[in-house]
């Protein structure tokens, strides 16, 4: 028993020697990151003057040199505004870390917000040197050419991102750059493929309808419109573009219930009180018609069409000078509109104005390529001057521009009232019998606005000063580019819009390709510029 008591005890040192030792304490983390994780917090809670102070103390303890701290307080200061901080602060990130591509990225988005296009260009080529599968710097990238009208590099990067990766607001780029190339026909194959994506898109369905809108294919039209009013009852720029077909068509009452829609989410739209003004001057409701104009025009003073459709009601109410001023006003902000100046000139002859009427005829028919309507109007004005070798000569000009029509397209049809005035007129300056007019006169459909110089039953002088004023209801809308058209922002043809995590939207706009898609007219009843 001894021994064996000597024997444990002789063992128990043994014993302890063989214990693990016992772990030591968990290792701080480093100082540079250790409220990382509270700046985050904070920033994703949008309490940004928490986060600014606990940036500032993290900061301080570092002595600047914690990247994660300067690149939230660098996004902080870009979304107070505070574009040329924030890059600055980005730039520190990307010399603490020049590896990183997304350092990289918020130095290029900076460049891009300050309007640096080529300097962003060049810091996104970098950033994709270091990330050859990120698809934000694609499509950011195809954003920047687009400013600098670098179309082609645009295409080509905006396709290498939809390779990448396919998304909504990539499709709505490349689309939007055969918009500005003029290419509708390749801006619809884009925006079908992004409907075969994204087919619950109602921005996408919407504007693929006006493109086929404005090709004059109203049945694709109206599917993709309605589409898009499936998805969303409340979409204010299909209501509005599907509205302004049915009001090309004639259809003022349907085309009215489909506005009463769109003013619960816009009440201040000027085009939607523009289009609501026309629906009345359609219906020969003229003084409700200038009431709903003349609130779009308080709402959008700077509207040109506006301005022609308050000119042309009031020309229509044989209020000359309320007439002359709206037309006068137009015409400064589209100088090169031929319309304009034709309709100018028949208000100045109802004033006994000749000698200025005749100055802007001669502009109009300067600035007109395609619209006989014009040469009509200023052979009815020069007849009644007495001058009809000149009439005879413009009568000729209007010939020759309707068989041009007739040759490219078989199926153009003329309103019956211009045919009218052309027979008369014809007759009048002994020109011989057109077998044309004639043919037309039968069965004729419009797809051009009726002479502004038609003769009420009542009056028996060709073209007299009255008539030119008495039949103006019918005188706008003649040309394809004074359609019926939808909302202008509807994005149809104007410069792209990058998405909320890329370059903002263009500042400027061009004037011509920032136009709304138009429609095309089919019926005989006058019309007027609707948005």
């Amino acid at each position: 028993m001894a021994d064996d008591a000597m024997k444990t005890d002789v063992q128990l040192p043994v014993a302890t020697d063989l214990k693990k030792p016992r772990p030591k304490k968990a290792p701080d983390l480093p100082i540079l990151e250790r409220r990382n994780w509270l700046i985050h917090l904070h920033y994703i809670r949008k309490d940004y003057e928490t986060c600014k102070a606990i940036i500032k103390e993290q900061l301080h303890e570092t002595q600047g040199m914690c990247e994660y701290a300067v690149y939230v307080q660098a996004l902080i200061m870009r979304l107070e505004g505070k574009i040329q901080q924030s890059l600055e602060l980005f730039q520190s990130c990307a010399i603490l870390n020049p590896k990183s591509s997304d350092n990289l990225k918020q130095v290029a988005r900076s460049l891009f917000l300050l309007g640096k296009h080529k300097a962003a260009i060049e810091v996104y080529n970098e950033a994709a040197r270091l990330n050859q599968k990120d698809w934000e710097i694609s499509h950011n990238l195809g954003v920047c050419y687009i400013y600098t009208k670098d179309f082609k590099s645009a295409e080509e990067q905006l396709n290498l991102a939809l390779q990448l990766h396919k998304h909504d607001l990539t499709y709505m780029m490349l689309g939007k750059i055969h918009l500005l190339q003029g290419d509708t026909e390749k801006a619809i194959d884009v925006y079908k493929s992004a409907v075969e994506f994204s087919p619950e898109n109602t921005e996408l369905l919407t504007t693929l309808g006006l493109l086929y809108m404005q090709l004059g294919k109203y049945q694709k039209a109206f599917e993709h419109l309605g589409n898009s009013l499936t998805y969303d009852p409340n979409n204010f720029k299909a209501i509005l573009a599907a509205g302004s077909m049915m009001q090309t068509h004639g259809d003022y009452d349907v085309a009215m219930n489909k506005y009463r829609v769109a003013a619960y989410s816009v009440p201040e739209s000027p085009p939607l009180w523009n289009n609501i003004g026309m629906c009345f001057f359609g219906k020969k409701k003229y003084v409700a018609a200038i009431s709903c104009l003349k609130r779009a025009n308080y709402l959008s003073p700077f509207d040109w069409k506006i301005l022609y459709n308050l000119g042309l009601v009031h020309l229509t109410m044989q209020q000359y000078a309320s007439a002359f001023h709206f037309l006068s006003a137009a015409i400064n902000l589209r100088p090169r509109m031929s319309e304009l100046y034709m309709l100018l000139a028949v208000t100045l002859t109802n004033l006994d104005d000749a000698d200025n009427g005749r100055r802007s005829h001669e502009q109009a028919v300067l600035l007109d390529e395609s619209n006989p309507l014009v040469n009509l109007n200023f052979a009815v004005f020069l007849y009644n001057q007495g001058d009809k070798k000149a009439a005879l000569l413009q009568f000729q000009e209007m010939e020759r521009k309707v068989n041009a029509q007739v040759e490219n397209n078989s199926n153009t049809d003329f309103d019956p009232e211009l045919v009218e005035m052309a027979q008369k007129l014809g007759t009048a300056l002994q020109a011989g019998e057109n077998l044309y007019w004639s043919k037309l006169g039968k069965d004729s459909k419009t797809s051009q606005r009726s002479s502004s110089s038609k003769p009420s039953s009542s009056q028996q002088p060709l073209g007299t000063n009255q008539a030119l004023g008495q039949a103006m209801s019918s005188a706008a809308g003649y040309s394809k580019s004074m359609q019926i058209t939808s909302e202008p922002e509807a994005d149809v043809s104007s410069a792209p819009s990058p998405p909320t995590v890329t370059p903002g939207e263009p500042e400027d706009e061009d004037e011509e390709t920032a136009e709304p898609a138009k429609l095309k007219e089919k019926k005989s009843k006058p019309r007027a510029a609707a948005e």
